[in-house]
């Protein structure tokens, strides 16, 4: 399906080696991601280059830039295909990952693909602003991530209640991002993080991309998240 010898130098490129095993992940998972797509619209990409560029690459860049420790907890909001989720846990099969998504549609993919490639992750079928506020997701996770959801300061709304104090909220944002910061960092502090970094790629078919770093450094106050209703009328500023 995907020329993984491409995938291999690609991803040696960001200091990220990947043995033979998360390579035919990669090619199998690859294969399923187009094959269901002729059915359930899951990406608009499905040119095998493409796949490794736009899904793969770009998804494994999240850890050039977090320290994610040895069983960490992550939880990657708004899955969608598994991007990046399901491309962090082939990396790394052993950080303990929750994919998150309203679709059950989307999250059925996802538990095919894990079975298929013999790996294990929880499926969350929940709305991000009902998780956010449920004591078994609140403020538990090391490393929470979404990719390409939201504006930044209504998706850190959505994510930065996952997060522990001392945790890491990083989106994973296209270009143009430094555009949505001045309008989030009230917003983030609001929520308890603070921005700390941002890093800005040039990804070989794929053009600019930028992760934003923010520390959770104080509990979210419980009045947050809101209704989504209330998320999207009114952001945070």
């Amino acid at each position: 399906m995907i020329n993984t010898s491409l995938l291999k130098s690609e991803a040696e490129k960001l200091g990220i080696y990947l043995n033979n095993e998360a390579l035919n992940r990669f090619d199998k998972y690859a294969e399923m991601l187009v094959e269901t797509n002729k059915t359930l619209n899951l990406t608009a990409i499905t040119e095998p280059d493409e796949i490794v560029y736009k899904h793969f690459i770009d998804s494994l860049t999240l850890l050039t830039v977090i320290d994610v420790k040895e069983n960490a907890k992550v939880i990657d909001v708004g899955t969608g295909a598994g991007f990046p989720g399901v491309v962090l846990l082939i990396a790394r099969p052993d950080i303990n990952i929750t994919l998150m998504d309203g679709t059950n549609k989307r999250l059925n993919f996802i538990s095919q693909v894990l079975n298929e490639l013999d790996l294990h992750a929880e499926i969350l079928h929940m709305r991000a602003e009902l998780a956010g506020k449920d004591k078994n997701y609140r403020e538990k996770y090391d490393l929470v991530t979404a990719r390409a959801v939201a504006n930044m300061n209504i998706l850190s709304e959505y994510c930065l209640p996952f997060a522990r104090v001392g945790g890491i909220f990083a989106p994973m944002k296209a270009a143009k991002a430094d555009e949505e910061l001045e309008s989030a960092k009230n917003a983030v502090k609001t929520l308890g993080g603070t921005i700390k970094d941002i890093k800005h790629f040039n990804i070989d078919n794929c053009g600019e991309r930028t992760i934003i770093i923010t520390e959770k450094i104080s509990q979210t106050s419980p009045k947050y998240p809101r209704a989504s209703a209330q998320i999207s009328k009114k952001p945070l500023i």
